[in-house]
């Protein structure tokens, strides 16, 4: 059994009240549909009713005579980018595919791609001039399901796409495969040769989107000088700022981002879609433009997570130790490369310990919007397939599910099948806490209710960050950050920097600002900002302290090695001792102002992991699965705010579930999107969950001086296999395809 030793701490591990909570239940907090400017106009996208057709002409004359109207644009307007690759955000993406996906040039990729916009005095005109914008389509037929796209009959997308292999060369011909991924240890034929129980499966799931609240919003100005500010809704300021600047052609220090606060994203508000084109819309007309979608578009037009195609095969010895494990997994990029496989195809394994690995990854594109991240990119998905096998194993080799992870978990040195080896992670744990809990320790109680099992993981991802910190004279202390406050950063932040200057909590402010206001800082995803923020602010704390000892020994007039700071006090011989209210006081009146940066960019090894216990009911007359009890255990590194991690868990546990159950794009066989509302596009409720509780496991990350691991996107890892082994367990019926909705269970049933 693993150990580990748990840090005392006198802030973090607290409870206290959020810094930003007065403000958004009170309706202070400024989102992107609340801003206005003088003079503002607005702008509408026209986007195409087809899922693959050619640009024939587009006729702007009857939008421009409207009454009202100021301007229209069309990828003629918009600044035509050759293929190049940038970082933006939580992966690689090429700026040629960013910039014809803000606007249609040419071809039309997708139901609802954006072809041209116009601009008006108010959104109604805006809305009836989109209308008048006469477009000719030639329309072709589109490639819908990732399948079709990889055989060599199928429509192609684009003509000049060939396959990258996983060892870097192009195929000779063209293809809907984008990119193959490969990874591998050890010797695969030989741990199947080894295995006395091999079970190979395939599963499929569905198109899902984030669903966030809030839809994308943007207000831009293009003033005379040639520089811009954004304001909008976005996980990632300076990466809004890196896109435009590529996207338009500007200096970056042309382009100032204002993060607006944020109705949720999830992974789906990295990317740009509106803001360059506000942005042209404003130099055109010199006023500022904002533009808002409405659900429609944000279903049709924004990048939802991708649907997949998964072959696994997995093979246990006679010592019921896995010896073996490959996979096939195969994700829709949409309209252009760059779906999260390579991710997926890393987190395929990694709960377990296993000596030989193969996992194949393919990137294919289809007339679907581009997929984007969405919690735990790839992680979801593939959990689902590697779990439900893990689960048929264990039934097979007739062992308790948990005793099987138990002696299978991966644990500190296993490495996993993409090359990295772990430090001290907390995987055998999230699945002895579950063993050792009330609701597995419960009896099962009703009729056709079963009760499932499934772990997860995610990465801990590091990347740049930098806060500014400056104490003020009554000795509370100004943090300047440039991290959008999602999941309750502001918080986590706040209290590693009180913690490290050893200040109340209550005199930290928390601050969220431009990009011309702070250094960089990566997005706001990927579980990175309390690990990697968080750094940063322990950084600007611990130097702040080491420039008020200098300030002190200065003020006391005695060696800086014989002052200390301890408890929140400073002290020195001769009785001298002040408070760090006091000194910040008396520092002011003596000297320069005390400001301190910090930054951060670690990439350590970490990780955490999940495990969750699901009972469910399912109504065998009409396939619908009812949620009885759910429990998750997270191995969280150190709960900086509990109630935060609790509710992180419980979010993406709610998420996980509508994934399993309801969740999914519907096209028609013309690629239509029929379900673009959240009435036919059914996301959970409060009446679809019962209250989920959760366990927190801490384990400290050795990779950060608070052991800190992120959380937030582990918890929708394991819902959707944990509930299709309850469904098993109360039907004996195994579901292959998400959602396992009622649909889809009644057909199985009535088989």
């Amino acid at each position: 059994m693993p150990s580990s030793t748990k840090k005392q701490y006198k802030i973090i591990g607290t409870r206290p009240v959020r810094p930003d909570g007065v403000d958004k239940v009170t309706g202070r907090a400024r989102y992107g549909g609340d801003f206005k400017l003088s003079g503002l106009l607005h702008g509408v996208t026209v986007r195409s009713p087809h899922a693959h057709a050619n640009i024939k002409s587009i006729d702007t004359s009857k939008a421009l005579a409207l009454p009202g109207v100021h301007a229209v644009v069309t990828a003629d307007d918009v600044p035509e980018i050759d293929h190049q690759m940038a970082e933006l955000g939580e992966g690689m993406f090429d700026l040629h595919d960013l910039c014809i996906n803000v606007m249609a040039r040419g071809k039309a990729l997708y139901h609802g791609h954006s072809v041209a916009a116009v601009v008006a005095e108010n959104v109604h005109i805006a809305e009836e001039a989109a209308q008048l914008v006469h477009v000719e389509y030639e329309v072709l037929t589109p490639v819908m399901d990732v399948q079709e796209a990889m055989r060599d009959d199928a429509p192609i997308l684009f003509k000049d796409l060939r396959t990258e292999s996983f060892a870097g060369e192009k195929g000779d011909k063209p293809s809907n495969i984008a990119k193959q991924f490969r990874f591998e240890k050890g010797d695969i034929e030989k741990g199947f040769a080894e295995a006395t129980t091999i079970i190979e499966r395939e599963f499929t799931t569905s198109t899902v989107h984030q669903g966030y609240i809030e839809p994308h919003n943007v207000t831009a100005h293009w003033n005379a000088d040639g520089h811009i500010t954004i304001w909008t809704s976005t996980q990632g300021s300076f990466t809004v700022r890196e896109q435009l600047a590529g996207l338009l052609q500007l200096p970056l220090s042309h382009i100032k981002v204002v993060p607006m606060e944020i109705g949720g994203g999830f992974g789906g508000k990295i990317c740009v879609y509106q803001e360059p084109i506000a942005a042209i819309l404003s130099k055109k007309t010199g006023r500022p433009v904002k533009m808002v979608m409405n659900r429609k578009e944000v279903l049709q037009a924004t990048g939802p997570t991708p649907g997949s195609y998964m072959k696994v095969k997995m093979g246990v010895n006679s010592n019921n130790k896995l010896v073996a494990a490959s996979a096939e997994i195969v994700f829709e990029a949409g309209a252009h490369p760059g779906s999260p496989v390579a991710m997926g195809c890393m987190c395929t394994f990694a709960c377990y310990d296993i000596p030989n690995g193969l996992v194949d990854g393919f990137d294919v594109v289809l007339n679907r919007p581009a997929t984007k991240a969405y919690r735990a990119p790839g992680s979801t998905q593939v959990a689902y397939a590697v779990e439900s096998v893990i689960n048929e194993l264990c039934e097979q080799l007739e062992i308790d599910p948990l005793e099987f992870r138990l002696d299978n978990a991966a644990v500190e040195g296993t490495r996993r099948v993409d090359g990295p080896a772990y430090a001290r992670i907390g995987m055998w744990e999230t699945v002895d806490a579950i063993q050792q809990s009330e609701h597995w320790k419960s009896p099962k109680t009703g009729k056709h209710v079963g009760r499932g099992v499934a772990s997860g993981f995610w990465f801990n991802a590091g990347m740049k960050s930098s806060v500014s910190a400056a104490v003020n004279p009554d000795g509370t202390v100004t943090l300047t950050e440039g991290s959008t406050d999602i999941g309750g950063s502001r918080a986590s932040i706040a209290m590693q920097f009180a913690e490290t200057l050893d200040i109340p909590m209550e005199d930290v402010v928390p601050t969220i600002v431009d990009t011309d206001t702070v250094g960089y800082n990566d997005v706001t995803g990927g579980s990175r900002v309390t690990y990697a923020t968080g750094w940063a602010a322990y950084e600007a704390a611990r130097a702040i302290k080491k420039q008020m000892l200098a300030r002190a020994a200065d003020l006391w007039d005695v060696p800086l090695e014989k002052v200390t700071y301890e408890e929140g006090l400073f002290k020195a011989p001769e009785n001298h001792q002040m408070t760090f209210k006091e000194m910040a006081e008396e520092a002011f009146k003596a000297g320069d102002p005390i400001v301190e940066n910090g930054t951060s960019n670690h990439n350590e090894p970490g990780g955490a992991f999940g495990t969750h216990v699901v009972d469910v009911e399912v109504d065998i007359d009409t396939g619908k699965v009812k949620i009885l009890r759910y429990t998750a255990a997270q191995d969280v590194g150190t709960a900086i705010h509990p109630s935060y991690v609790e509710g992180q868990l419980q979010g993406g546990v709610v998420q996980g579930i509508g994934w399993a159950l309801n969740e999914e794009y519907i096209y028609d066989a013309e690629g239509h999107l029929r379900n673009d509302n959240f009435l036919d596009y059914r996301m959970p409720t409060c009446y679809d969950v019962p209250m989920i509780d959760t366990i927190l496991i801490e384990v400290p990350n050795p990779g950060h001086p608070y052991g800190v691991r992120g959380v937030g996107e582990v918890p929708i890892v394991p819902p959707p296999a944990a509930i299709a082994a309850a469904i098993y367990d109360a039907t004996g019926i195994r579901m292959t395809h998400l959602p396992m909705s009622p649909p889809r269970l009644l057909h199985e049933l009535l088989k």
